[in-house]
C-alpha cells in the first residue's frame, strides 16, 4: 500500500468533519501560539535589559549591598533593604592607594514623590546621584550644568531634569533657573539632559536627578546607598579593580573573612551573565506554564481519535478483510492525528508571531526600544512538538484501531 493512500484517506476523513477537526486542534493552536509569544516576548525583554546594562558602559563595576554567590544576585535585587553601603565607602574606593584603576564612582538612591511646578503636578521618580554621575554614565546636557561635589556635600537643593520631565513640568519654558518642589522641598533647576530614550524598564528622560546626600537626608531620611557604579580606566584592568574594591570594602566594613561579605561586586560581564541566567530561568518557566495547554490539546486529540475509531470500526474491518495489515491501520491513524496537530501548530505559529509583532509595535510606541525577536529555532521546536504530540496522543487510538478484526466489523451496527 502506498503512503499516499493513508494520507488521502486521513485527509478525506478530516475534511468530512471540518468543524470537529477545528475544535480538536484549537487546544494545539492556543498552546503553540502561547509558547511562541512567551519565547518571543522573553527574548525581547532579555535583550532590552542587556542593552540597558551595556548601554551604561562596558568598563563599569557595580557594587550592591548584600552578599551573594558568583552565579546569583544579591538580596537587594529582590527588594530586601540592606544598609551596609555608604558614601564613605566610595570615597575609600577612589583613593589611589586602594583602587588605583578607579577613575570615578557614583552612588545612587531613588524614590517616588509628588513633583510640582506651579499648577503642574505629577507623581514621579527622582534619583539621588553623586556629582560624578556624568563621568560614570554616558549623558549629554542639553542646557545648563550638572551639580558639583561641593553642592552634594553641602546638601544643595539643585536638580538636573530628564528631557521628558522638563517638558512635562515647564512645557516650552526654559527650565534652567526655575524653582520646583519635590515632597514640598524646593529645588532649583541647574541643568537639563538631552533626550536619551527608554532603557530597560526605566525611562531616563522621565527622571529628576538631585545630589545623593540631599536625597538621603532631606527626602528619604537614610544614610545608605541603594547601589554604586565605579568607572575603571581599562577593560584589561577590570579583574584587578574588582579584587581591589572587594579588599577596600572589607577593610571599610571590618570584615576579615570573605564568607562574611555584606556586599556584592560585579563587573559588566558578570552582570550580563547573571541577568541572562535569571531571565532564562523566568523565560523557560513561563514557556513551561504555556506548554500545559499543549498537554490539554493532546488529550483532546486522543479523545477525538478514540471517537473516530469507534465510528469507523466497519471501515477498518473491511480494509483488513481486503488485505490491510496492522501497520497500515496504525500508519493511517497516526498520520491523521499528526496532520491535525501539525495544522494546529502552523496556525498557532502564525498567530503567535502576529501577536508578538503587534506587541513590539505597541511597546515601541510607548517609548521603549523593543526588538521583535523570533528565532527560527523556536519555530522548528514548536512545529516538531506539535507533530510529536499528534504521534504520542494518537498512538493509543491507532493501536486500538489496528486490533479490530474483520469479524468484529461485520457484527458491528
Amino acid at each position: 500500500m502506498k503512503l499516499s493512500s493513508p494520507i488521502k484517506i486521513s485527509y478525506d476523513n478530516l475534511m468530512a468533519a471540518k468543524f470537529r477537526s477545528f475544535l480538536t486542534i484549537l487546544g494545539i493552536i492556543i498552546g503553540i501560539a502561547s509558547v511562541i509569544i512567551v519565547m518571543a516576548v522573553g527574548a525581547s525583554a532579555q535583550q532590552l535589559i542587556l542593552d540597558q546594562v551595556t548601554g551604561i558602559g562596558s568598563n563599569l563595576v557595580g557594587v550592591l549591598p548584600g552578599a551573594s554567590n558568583d552565579k546569583g544576585p544579591p538580596a537587594s535585587v529582590f527588594g530586601i533593604v540592606t544598609t551596609t553601603l555608604k558614601v564613605k565607602d566610595l570615597d575609600a574606593i577612589l583613593l589611589k592607594k586602594n583602587v588605583p584603576n578607579a577613575l570615578a564612582a557614583c552612588g545612587y538612591v531613588s524614590g517616588v514623590a509628588t513633583i510640582k511646578y506651579r499648577e503642574n503636578s505629577t507623581q514621579g521618580s527622582y534619583q539621588g546621584v553623586s556629582a560624578s554621575f556624568v563621568e560614570v554614565e554616558t549623558n549629554d546636557l542639553k542646557g545648563g550644568r550638572f551639580f558639583t561635589n561641593e553642592e552634594d556635600a553641602g546638601l544643595a537643593r539643585v536638580a538636573v531634569l530628564g528631557a521628558k520631565r522638563a517638558e512635562d513640568l515647564f512645557g516650552t519654558e526654559d527650565p534652567v533657573g526655575k524653582i520646583f518642589s519635590i515632597k514640598d522641598v524646593n529645588f532649583t533647576v541647574v541643568g537639563v539632559f538631552d533626550k536619551k530614550g527608554s532603557s530597560g524598564l526605566t525611562n531616563a528622560d522621565e527622571l529628576t536627578y538631585i545630589p545623593v546626600q540631599t536625597a538621603q537626608k532631606l527626602l528619604l531620611g537614610i544614610d545608605y546607598l541603594n547601589f554604586a557604579r565605579i568607572k575603571i580606566d581599562s577593560l584589561d584592568n577590570m579583574s584587578r579593580a574588582v579584587a581591589d574594591i572587594k579588599v577596600t570594602l572589607r577593610t571599610q566594613h571590618r570584615i576579615k573573612n570573605s564568607s562574611d561579605d555584606d556586599f556584592s561586586v560585579r563587573d559588566t560581564a558578570q552582570a550580563i551573565s547573571t541577568i541572562t541566567n535569571i531571565t532564562n530561568v523566568l523565560k523557560y518557566f513561563l514557556v513551561g506554564i504555556a506548554a500545559i495547554s499543549l498537554l490539554v490539546g493532546g488529550i483532546g486529540i486522543m479523545n477525538i481519535m478514540l471517537i473516530s475509531v469507534q465510528q469507523r470500526i466497519r471501515e477498518v474491518g473491511l480494509r483488513k478483510a481486503v488485505g490491510a495489515r496492522r501497520r497500515h491501520i496504525i500508519t493511517q491513524f497516526l498520520i491523521e492525528s499528526a496532520f491535525l496537530t501539525f495544522a494546529g501548530g502552523v496556525v498557532g505559529i502564525i498567530i503567535g508571531i502576529s501577536i508578538s509583532f503587534l506587541a513590539s509595535i505597541i511597546i515601541n510606541y510607548l517609548g521603549y526600544t523593543w526588538q521583535f525577536i523570533i528565532s527560527f529555532g523556536s519555530i522548528m521546536v514548536a512545529t516538531s512538538v506539535s507533530i510529536l504530540i499528534g504521534v504520542l496522543f494518537g498512538l493509543y487510538p491507532a493501536l486500538k484501531a489496528s486490533r479490530i478484526s474483520p469479524m468484529e466489523a461485520l457484527r458491528y451496527e
